[in-house]
């Protein structure tokens, strides 16, 4: 009985913990990936993501060419193509015409690192409040 009062309190306590993030932190996702999310963050404002796409947290990203990267970690396909995975993320941001020949998506030539990079990022997306920011 007293080992399951125990089991019972140490799954209580972990319920607890993931409950004060959610699971929503950057560094749930990084993990994932094997991505830095803040040099995503870098690399979408460096590549100039947000001319083509609106994406939360990227200052001025409110391009209406490619999709809104809004909610990326909830969707359920990456350019409705592939089931959305960190691995077929990065795929896709290696090389977008190899998933989808007519895509307007250009190879910008990330390296693999950076694209796990930016899929980290990607992956924090999980809402976004209107303001330019997160919003989990």
């Amino acid at each position: 009985m007293n080992r399951i009062l125990a089991m019972a309190a140490v799954t209580a306590l972990c319920c607890a913990l993931t409950a004060c993030t959610g699971g929503n932190t950057v560094f749930a996702y990084a993990p994932a990936t094997g991505g830095d999310p803040q040099h995503g963050k870098n690399l979408i404002e460096h590549y100039n993501c947000g001319s083509c796409h609106a994406i939360p947290g990227i200052p001025g990203a409110r391009g209406l060419i490619g999709p809104p990267l809004i909610l990326m970690a909830r969707r359920t396909y990456i350019a409705g193509e592939l089931p959305n995975s960190p691995d077929n993320l990065q795929k896709w941001l290696l090389d977008p015409k190899a998933v989808e020949p007519g895509t307007a998506m250009p190879k910008l030539g990330l390296s693999e690192q950076q694209a796990r990079d930016v899929a980290a990022y990607l992956y924090t997306l999980r809402g976004w409040d209107w303001n330019g920011g997160n919003s989990n």
